[in-house]
């Protein structure tokens, strides 16, 4: 299992302007994780609401659909939801993964998968149904269990409507809610 300590993105500093320099720190690298690891932050929220975005630089869908998770994020954080991001990019690309969170200002906290490891048994253990298509999200109850989840980017009335059915089903503790590939 890797889960590299490092303080969360979303309990990081933004970047403000360092006193001796002038110029803004570097936001750091978000802490990598593996199958072991993801598993290990969810029972970190266990109880709670939790949405996971898998996202990356790489990806246009991702791109476009990151904001608005940011800013649903910050609208549903006082109805008890948790957010988390997993980046999917390589090492190659940190430089871009830095400006985007840089630029996007998460709320909450970002992690990357670890590279090098085998990606199809993370996506099958992380959602038997994810073969890889990005962006995914995946809705979790206070159970911890799968409630819903995206495959591929929604509009936003459709991700407002899973983050209220996400918490009115794990209030009913209900079965699940919405699916789906495209």
């Amino acid at each position: 299992m890797v889960l590299t300590p490092a303080i969360p993105a979303h309990a990081q500093a933004p970047n403000k302007p360092s006193p001796h320099t002038g110029k803004a720190a570097a936001p750091a690298d978000p802490p990598l994780v593996d199958l072991a690891g993801y598993q290990q932050l969810l029972a970190k929220f266990r109880g709670k609401p939790l949405v996971v975005n898998f996202w990356a630089t790489w990806c246009e869908p991702c791109r476009d659909e990151y904001p608005l998770i940011v800013d649903l994020a910050k609208e549903f954080k006082p109805q008890g939801i948790s957010v988390l991001g997993i980046d999917m990019d390589d090492d190659s690309d940190m430089n871009l993964v830095r400006r985007f969170i840089a630029r996007n200002q998460p709320p909450f906290p970002n992690y990357r998968q670890k590279p090098g490891i085998n990606l199809d048994a993370f996506y099958d253990g992380v959602n038997p149904q994810w073969k890889g298509t990005m962006p995914q999200t995946i809705f979790y109850g206070r159970d911890g269990n799968i409630v819903g989840f995206f495959l591929g980017t929604r509009p936003r009335a459709t991700f407002e409507q899973a983050f209220r059915s996400t918490l009115a089903t794990t209030a009913n503790a209900s079965g699940g809610l919405y699916n789906s590939g495209h």
